[in-house]
């Protein structure tokens, strides 16, 4: 762990429950809020905008955001929809949202995705529907000359239902987002998000759900396009039972910051949550970074939880930030646990392909296949993952491979934290 990571809890401070720090790399100390005590609604005022040294933004490339920010009101983006039988989509007003029990925004852009978004797009999945095909939502482009889109889609799956919704975002542009998932009770839903962006694009997004009583709900993001992206996961329970999945993938070249950030409440008992994120780095200015919450409030006995990152450096200058963080307020639980890593590849790895005739540079893409693979078979639909996976070949076949230099002071140094 670096120094910047590293916890600092003052005598006078766990004895009153407050006084955690961090400590920067120029050595300040800089508060850290319980998640529990983060601001989460639906008023933009609730929200300062960001100057990079807050707790939730100290990562994020805030100089570039500020038209993305900025309080105002967007046409709808375009959304191009395939509705299985059984699904309907309508444009409801943000009142009539909230009367569905959506989750409050939890940061800046966020907010701004909620109050600046003409219209909400509903997408209902009908009670004991079982689809056979994905209900598919793709936005090609969003905004233009500089104006960013705030988009609003809220998918509400009925009781008993069971269905797969894709979220593909395009093209170039800018966007903030709120996606509003509300789970009905032993709901099974799965939401693929795709951020496949044009290298310019920037992409400001939060996905929220409320999972029901007995409920499943899977969330699975692949991040590999874009300038800018950071999207944050969110899941709360409305009821004991629940299972949780937030699974994801990004690569990053140069030039671009791909951020990912996710955040489990467990605020009832007997629930489920399983994270795992994985990424590779390649390029000199390529930056990533993922933070991972996860909340045991006191009365949420019987909980099950994991958090896991890794973090594959391919070339020189490359840097992965890897946060994983928890908070457990009852010892009446199953198991709590993270673990993050970051390095390059595996040598042992390599020379055992090339043991067997494996040219070099085919034995390092092979690698890093093996790398993504176990998340890229969680997708359900055999035409996305084949999508998924042609991308990733083509991130890989334009890689020059140099193995980078692990240094102890880099931030790209071997860590391991596990709990």
């Amino acid at each position: 762990m670096t120094v910047a990571d590293t916890l600092v809890e003052s005598a006078d401070g766990m004895a009153q429950g407050r006084g955690k720090t961090h400590v920067d790399p120029v050595g300040a100390f800089v508060p850290v809020q319980s998640r529990a005590e983060r601001t989460a609604s639906f008023d933009l005022s609730d929200f300062p905008v960001p100057k990079g040294r807050e707790e939730e933004w100290r990562f994020t490339p805030v100089k570039k955001l500020a038209a993305l920010l900025a309080d105002g009101t967007s046409p709808a983006p375009s959304w191009a929809t395939e509705l299985p039988e059984g699904v309907t989509a309508s444009a409801i007003t943000l009142a009539e949202a909230r009367g569905l029990g959506i989750l409050p925004p939890q940061d800046r852009a966020a907010a701004v995705a909620a109050a600046g978004a003409a219209e909400v797009l509903l997408v209902d999945i009908a009670p004991e529907a079982e689809l056979s095909e994905p209900v598919r939502l793709v936005l090609d482009g969003a905004g233009t000359d500089g104006v960013p889109a705030h988009a609003h889609v809220v998918v509400r799956a009925g009781h008993h239902s069971r269905a797969t919704v894709v979220i593909d975002h395009r093209g170039s542009g800018q966007l903030t987002e709120l996606v509003s998932v509300v789970t009905g009770d032993s709901a099974d839903l799965t939401l693929v998000a795709g951020q496949r962006w044009d290298d310019d694009a920037i992409h400001l997004g939060e996905h929220d759900a409320l999972v029901g009583r007995d409920a499943t709900y899977r969330h699975i993001s692949v991040t590999l396009g874009g300038q800018v992206v950071r999207l944050n996961a969110n899941v709360r329970y409305a009821g004991p039972g629940g299972d949780a999945t937030l699974l994801g993938v990004y690569f990053a070249d140069s030039g671009q910051h791909l951020e990912h950030r996710s955040f489990v409440d467990h605020n009832t008992p007997h629930c489920k949550s399983h994270v795992t994120y994985k990424g590779a780095l390649q390029g000199h200015t390529a930056r990533t970074v993922w933070v991972g919450d996860a909340l045991i409030r006191a009365a949420a006995e019987g909980t099950d939880t994991y958090e896991l990152n890794r973090n594959l450096i391919l070339t020189d200058g490359a840097r992965a930030d890897s946060v994983p963080n928890l908070e457990i307020e009852t010892g009446e639980i199953e198991g709590a646990g993270h673990a993050s890593a970051t390095g390059r590849f595996d040598d042992l790895q390599l020379f055992y392909l090339q043991s067997r005739g494996i040219p070099e540079d085919e034995a390092k893409r092979l690698v890093v296949r093996g790398f993504f693979a176990d998340i890229v078979r969680e997708i359900p639909l055999t035409d996305l993952r084949d999508e998924v996976t042609a991308a990733i070949e083509a991130e890989l076949a334009s890689t020059a491979y140099a193995a980078p230099t692990i240094s102890a002071n880099s931030s790209t140094t071997d860590s391991t934290k596990e709990n």
